[in-house]
């Protein structure tokens, strides 16, 4: 039988090992499920919508109502029904922005920590606090 023999980089590392470490880095977001948003870019641009998923690995976002596509699905369950469904597919968190919670704008988001040392989110334009919804 055959000694199995790994490939060494200069440090003793196997080789890919930095490759590997890039893919399991999270994308900082600054947006969060649950928030409304305005697309910026794209086919549904100026539509509105809700957050339903954050992918961190990717950098990617899924809006209720935005970048719908259709899906071949099979029944899973006796009571299912097969056929071609509508879902919301991913896109790039760059192309959307978060909404101004006192005018409805799109706006850019700030840091603050408060005085009890919880950090909160502060809408760039009009300087108030953007609720996180859980």
């Amino acid at each position: 039988m055959r000694v199995l023999r790994y490939r060494k980089k200069e440090g003793g590392k196997r080789l890919g090992a930095g490759r590997h470490a890039i893919k399991v880095e999270r994308v900082k977001m600054p947006v969060s499920k649950g928030d409304t948003v305005r697309v910026m870019r794209g086919e549904d641009k100026g539509k509105e919508g809700k957050i339903l998923r954050v992918f961190r690995k990717t950098g990617r976002v899924t809006v209720e109502g935005i970048n719908i596509v259709k899906r071949h699905r099979k029944a899973r369950k006796a009571e299912e029904q097969s056929g071609i469904i509508d879902m919301p597919a991913p896109i790039h968190h760059s192309n959307v922005m978060l909404l101004d919670p006192k005018k409805g704008t799109p706006t850019r988001s700030k840091r603050r920590i408060d005085a009890d040392g919880t950090k909160e989110r502060i809408s760039a334009k009009s300087g108030e606090a953007i609720p996180r919804v859980r």
